[in-house]
């Protein structure tokens, strides 16, 4: 982050700085206030990359999933939790725990069959409600985290993380056992069937909307570099260590 700043501003401002006596600091420290700014001359330099920032888009990640997928886990485990806990203030996650189940409306309800059995359609409908009753994709990942990184059947592990998280589970099994909990498992498969193109496996992720073999080949490969690359804003410094690490792995 700061050496974009830095390249930047340099870049802008270097002429009106030759002017400026009181500017005897470095660079990086330019835009920290609006006394520094003046006294650098470069207040609307340093207003100017703040807009851009405060603009800058999250990118949007979506999960397509089943919550007894193997391969589901083993993604969130090893690519998804870590990523959401280092970069997640730069992404919108949807999460959308259908995958690969099919629907069939009785009477006013729908009646779900999933890939893995009905442990699995009870894990599907616990996470959707969960999402629905805490609405707030920061506070209910770490529960959906911590059931797809349980060995426990959904049953089991939804309470448990319930209380590792401090999440209402009572409210969770009212939606579960309720109509609205059938009316919200019917909208992740209505979601799930309008994919372009269709998903033909689980996980299967979207980037602004957009799926390619490309995309997911690098999301489960590395998801950090695929966000952080994607991200048009001031990257976290998660991002830089990611760079870094990766540059002293190539001179290895």
């Amino acid at each position: 982050m700061e050496s974009r700043l830095v390249v930047v501003l340099f870049t802008l401002c270097w002429i009106s700085t030759q002017s400026s006596p009181e500017c005897d600091i470095p660079p990086r420290f330019w835009c920290t206030s609006p006394d520094v700014a003046r006294a650098c001359q470069v207040t609307r330099q340093c207003d100017a990359w703040s807009q851009r920032e405060t603009r800058a888009e999250k990118v949007n990640f979506a999960l397509y999933y089943e919550t007894l997928c193997p391969d589901c886990k083993e993604f969130t485990a090893g690519q998804l939790s870590p990523v959401f806990s280092k970069i997640g203030d730069i992404m919108n996650l949807d999460l959308v725990p259908y995958g690969n189940a099919r629907q069939k409306q009785v009477g006013d309800k729908w009646e779900f069959t999933c890939q893995h059995g009905p442990m699995e359609c009870l894990g599907n409908l616990i996470q959707t409600c969960a999402i629905h009753v805490v609405g707030n994709m920061s506070r209910a990942y770490p529960f959906v985290g911590c059931m797809e990184g349980s060995e426990q059947m959904p049953n089991i592990s939804g309470l448990q993380c319930a209380k590792q998280f401090g999440i209402d589970y009572k409210a969770i099994l009212n939606c579960v056992d309720g109509p609205l909990g059938n009316k919200l498992e019917h909208e992740m498969a209505v979601k799930t069937g309008k994919l372009d193109p269709p998903h033909t496996f689980v996980p299967w992720v979207t980037l602004n909307s957009v799926h390619t073999d490309e995309i997911q080949l690098e999301a489960e490969a590395n998801l950090l570099k695929l966000i952080c690359d994607t991200y048009k804003g001031t990257k976290p410094d998660a991002c830089f260590q990611e760079s870094a690490v990766h540059k002293s792995l190539n001179m290895i």
